[in-house]
């Protein structure tokens, strides 16, 4: 396969990237997606069986955590750990594995639990992940692999569009950090392991050899019931197993540097006639953006701090009313049909009920969940802004409406 951007159509071909939640945090009550887990039937999303196996217990020739505060990461760091060769994939994730996270998010607005994997990138508790793990969660832990203490976590800023979070561990100090590559040098054919919480079952870690096949990669990436999707680009694709619950774990090369991050995995699909693919972010660009979050420079696509919430979530036609909402309402091209509406929060004050429809937030017209996120990505708990929609009879309304406090989008 070249290294020239090649598109992998939606449709069929899809790689799953959740299950997510239906509808993007920051529209409100979600419709619940049931995933079964090992251990159980769990609602959420990167809960899925694994048949991988875990790495053994950590090797001893970690070096020291860093020091200090502050984001520690940066591409190009050098290789992990004393040996400047390279080693079995086992004794790689050995190596990796103190650097990592296990992430849990709950999603109480649909009774729902998922689990991901981060990466530590400073010694104070800074973890990168994939914004797909944390959409959503009204509350995030982590498991630190290196020191086994759980954390609650804070989500410092994301960005939907390039499926990149950054959150920060409270309290957190003295943890060892992943040692960061460069992405920019890959070739097809490099040798990667991808390591991470596969099935969210959590504990030691479990890893997965395989090579690069392609580089600048485009994909859309959907839930697997049929919810939102995104399309990603400049995606590394490997071979190798990653499975649900990788999700912002670390692919490394054979010296133990992280050169990307997973993000979507495409177990039980196919791609242009080929099994096992995957997908993960460069490193370079997930740290570029994941700098900009540290520092609070939010952009059009990425959000900084705490997320508005609307209260809302939208009807989905011929869905037969999955999640206890009525699936019966026809969709609509001049805006996007409420399907429930949460009691206390901004829509609800403003009189919005069950299948009107919103056709502008704050002087932008919308049509679907993905612009009703897009509209709202740079707004904050606290702000007022216009909304407009078209109740059940067709009359038009107009109204200030105050943001209340979500989850992120």
């Amino acid at each position: 396969m070249s290294d020239e951007s090649k598109e992998i159509e939606s449709g069929a071909d899809e790689p799953s990237r959740a299950p997510r939640r239906l509808v993007l945090a920051g529209l409100g009550v979600a419709v619940v997606v049931i995933a079964a887990a090992a251990g159980g039937a769990v609602a959420g999303h990167e809960l899925w069986s694994s048949s991988r196996t875990a790495s053994g217990p950590p090797a001893t020739s970690i070096p020291a955590p860093s020091t200090g505060g502050g984001f520690s990461g940066s591409a190009g760091s050098g290789s992990f750990g004393a040996g400047s060769g390279s080693g079995s994939s086992s004794s790689v994730a050995d190596a990796v594995s103190p650097g990592l996270v296990d992430i849990n998010s709950s999603f109480s607005y649909q009774g729902a639990g998922g689990a991901g994997t981060g990466i530590v990138v400073s010694s104070d508790g800074e973890v990168l992940t994939n914004n797909h793990v944390i959409d959503g969660a009204t509350k995030v832990t982590a498991t630190d692999i290196g020191n086994g203490k759980t954390y609650d976590a804070t989500v410092i800023g994301y960005d939907p569009s390039h499926d990149v979070a950054v959150l920060k561990l409270s309290d957190a100090s003295g943890l060892t950090t992943a040692k960061l590559g460069d992405s920019s040098s890959l070739q097809v054919g490099d040798s990667v392991t991808g390591i991470g919480n596969a099935g969210g079952v959590g504990g030691t870690p479990s890893s997965a050899d395989g090579s690069i096949t392609g580089l600048n990669q485009t994909i859309t990436a959907s839930d697997e019931f049929g919810g939102t999707s995104e399309r990603l680009s400049g995606l590394l694709q490997t071979d190798a197993d990653i499975q649900p619950g990788d999700s912002g774990g670390p692919l490394v090369d054979s010296r133990g540097r992280v050169i990307g991050m997973n993000t979507a995995g495409s177990s039980g699909f196919q791609f242009s006639g080929a099994s096992g693919q995957a997908f993960a972010i460069p490193i370079n660009d997930a740290l570029k953006i994941a700098l900009a979050i540290v520092s609070g420079k939010g952009s059009a696509t990425t959000h900084i701090g705490p997320s508005a919430f609307l209260g809302i979530s939208v009807a989905q036609s011929g869905n037969g009313g999955l999640g206890g909402f009525d699936g019966s309402a026809p969709s609509t091209t001049n805006g996007i049909q409420i399907g429930g509406v949460l009691n206390g929060e901004a829509a609800q004050k403003a009189g919005l009920a069950v299948g009107d429809v919103i056709t502008a937030f704050d002087g932008t017209s919308v049509d679907s969940r993905s612009s009703l996120s897009a509209a709202m990505l740079q707004h904050h708990p606290g702000d007022i802004v216009k909304l407009d929609w078209l109740d059940t009879s067709g009359s038009s309304h107009s109204s200030s409406v105050v943001l209340g406090s979500g989850p992120p989008a």
